[in-house]
Order: C-alpha cells, then sequence, then structure tokens
C-alpha cells in the first residue's frame, strides 16, 4: 500500500502532462501511487498512457464529467493515507512530498499541509512571483476571507478527513473552478492547518485557462461565499463582506489576465472590491490592481506585455541576488 496517492485530473493536457508526470516520478520520495484521470480528453492521452512503464502510475478514463467529479473518481480509486492533488500543467520542487509527509507524520491533528507558491508561465520559466502565506492553526476564518491554498497542486490532505467532511462538491463541477477551495474551508472547519514556508509548487499561468474566465469564475466563487457563511456562527458573518471584497480584486485580475484584457472589467470589480471592504483601499492588491489597469489604460495591451516582460527579468534578478546572499 503506497503511503501517498498523488491524482492528476487531465483534460486535453498532453502539452504539459508528459512534463509533469516526470516531474512527479523525481521526487525524492518515493511511496506514492500516481492516479491520472482522462476526464473525456480528445488528445492522444490514452495511447501516451499505455506506454508509461513506472508501475506506481495508473490511467483512468470516463467521459468529461467536471473536476470535481474526476478529482473524486482519483480519491475512490488512491489506496494512499495521504492524498496529494496536482493539476496536469504545474510542476513540484522534489522535496514536496517529503516535506509534506514529514509534517502530517509529525502532527497527526493536522488535516492538511500546504506551503508557498510560485508563479511560471507558459514555457515552465518563472514570472518571479512567489505567493507566501503563514496562516496555520485554525485557519478558516482567513481561508474564509481568501483562498490562501494559491492552486489545487498545493495541498496534502489526510484521507480520513473526507469520512468526515465528504468529498469534492459535484454540484459545483458545472463551473470547474473554487471546488478545492470549498474542499480546503470544509477540512479548515474541523481540523488545523499546517504551512511549509518554502516554495515547493510551480503554479503555470496560461492565458486561455478556466481559472481566468471571469463570469465562470464569478458564479464559483458566489457558490463557494454563500456556501461558507450559510452555517458559519453570528461572530464570523462580518467576513462576508471581507470575502466578497477579495474575491472582486480576484476577478479584477482575471479580468486583465483574459484573453480580451479586459481593464475596464478589472475597474469595475476593483469598484465593487471598495464597496464590500473600503479598508482593501490599502491593501498591496489593490495598489497592483490599480497600477495594471492604469498602465493597460494609458499603453495598451502591447505597453502592459512590455511592463510585464521587464517586471519579471526585475523580480527574477532580485530573487537570485537574494538567494546567493544567504
Amino acid at each position: 500500500m503506497p503511503k501517498v496517492s498523488v491524482i492528476i485530473p487531465a483534460y486535453n493536457a498532453m502539452a504539459y502532462l508528459p512534463e509533469t508526470i516526470a516531474n512527479v516520478l523525481e521526487q525524492t520520495y518515493t511511496d506514492f501511487e500516481v492516479i491520472i484521470v482522462n476526464d473525456g480528453s480528445t488528445d492522444n492521452i490514452v495511447e501516451w498512457g499505455g506506454q508509461i512503464s513506472d508501475s506506481r502510475v495508473k490511467l483512468i478514463s470516463q467521459n468529461n464529467q467536471g473536476l470535481a467529479k474526476t478529482r473524486n473518481v482519483g480519491i475512490e480509486e488512491s489506496q494512499g493515507e495521504y492524498l496529494a492533488f496536482l493539476d496536469a500543467d504545474d510542476l513540484w520542487e522534489s522535496t514536496k512530498l517529503a516535506k509534506q509527509v514529514e509534517v502530517l507524520d509529525a502532527h497527526p491533528q493536522v488535516g492538511l499541509v500546504y506551503n508557498w507558491v510560485t508563479y511560471i508561465n507558459q514555457q515552465g520559466k518563472s514570472t518571479g512571483r512567489t505567493v507566501c502565506y503563514q496562516a496555520e492553526g485554525d485557519v478558516w476564518a482567513e481561508l474564509a476571507t481568501k483562498n490562501l491554498i494559491e492552486c489545487g497542486s498545493v495541498p496534502m490532505i489526510r484521507l480520513a478527513c473526507l469520512e468526515e467532511v465528504g468529498m469534492f462538491d459535484e454540484q459545483l463541477s458545472y463551473l470547474n473552478v473554487g471546488e478545492d477551495w470549498d474542499m480546503w474551508l470544509r477540512i479548515a472547519a474541523r481540523y488545523p492547518f499546517k504551512v511549509i514556508p518554502e516554495s515547493l509548487v510551480y503554479y503555470r499561468q496560461l492565458t486561455g485557462s478556466a481559472s481566468k474566465n471571469c463570469e465562470l469564475v464569478a458564479k464559483s466563487f458566489r457558490a463557494v461565499i454563500e456556501k461558507a457563511f450559510a452555517d458559519a456562527p453570528l461572530e464570523l458573518l462580518p467576513l462576508r463582506n471581507k470575502s466578497y471584497g477579495n474575491f472582486y480584486l480576484t476577478l479584477g485580475w482575471k479580468a486583465i489576465q483574459s484573453q480580451a484584457k479586459d481593464y475596464e472589467q478589472a475597474s469595475y470589480c476593483r469598484l465593487q472590491a471598495l464597496k464590500h471592504d473600503p479598508w482593501l483601499f490599502f491593501s498591496q492588491e489593490h495598489f497592483r490592481l490599480s497600477i495594471a489597469i492604469a498602465i493597460m489604460q494609458w499603453f495598451g495591451t502591447d505597453g502592459y506585455q512590455q511592463f510585464l516582460t521587464f517586471m519579471y527579468a526585475l523580480r527574477r534578478g532580485t530573487h537570485n541576488i537574494f538567494s546567493i546572499s544567504q
């Protein structure tokens, strides 16, 4: 029986999936199985999967049913004590599984362990941005206002948690966005979290991905927020407006990052964020979004892209200098 089950949903992901699987097989921790769930792909994933020689890797195929159902199928097929989820286009540091297993083994009361995340572009090159959260223990209130688990490729959870909180909510499956945040909230309501203050996940940014579809994200986040606060204690209900404020800032970024590069939609979302939580005006995210909107408005999408290229290079250089100094 493997200690860890790595579950990888895949939908027309062959542009990145072979690299992702090779990356997993290079983990320093080796007591794991990999379950790839093909969610009705129309690429050559089945033929490719049949050529994998590593016995730890298994490919399951189903008709297209959405991300929540796909992850649930992977869970049902899993044998591990711990579950690690990985999107088909993301990558891990080689020590990711080892460090997360060490935390869960040492803290049997903890239900989920997460870590920091570095953004990469479509070519797998770092953008220089690393997202760092420090919250651990009882994190529900903070998690309800903003998803601390930057992407679905980050957490490792105990399979035993699902006996109490249930599986991924398939009612959200048509959205393909937000069902992970809903799951982490349900776990946080009953179990403490731990954080590893290291960047162990590389989150690939794809312009055409579902997470950049603003209308889709809006429907999903509203559903998750309303579900989360439906049974919240009265003293936590004021956090609902803060949650919506952060949601609108996130939605503003999705508008900027979408194929449409819609800065007017981003401006509307920024205004809605401040209506729900005026204190967000002083936040770093509001400042960053405001700069992005201004640059796109003044210099157009080409100018904004040039600015991003410059900022990515600057951040990578700063990161390299800091790393050398350590």
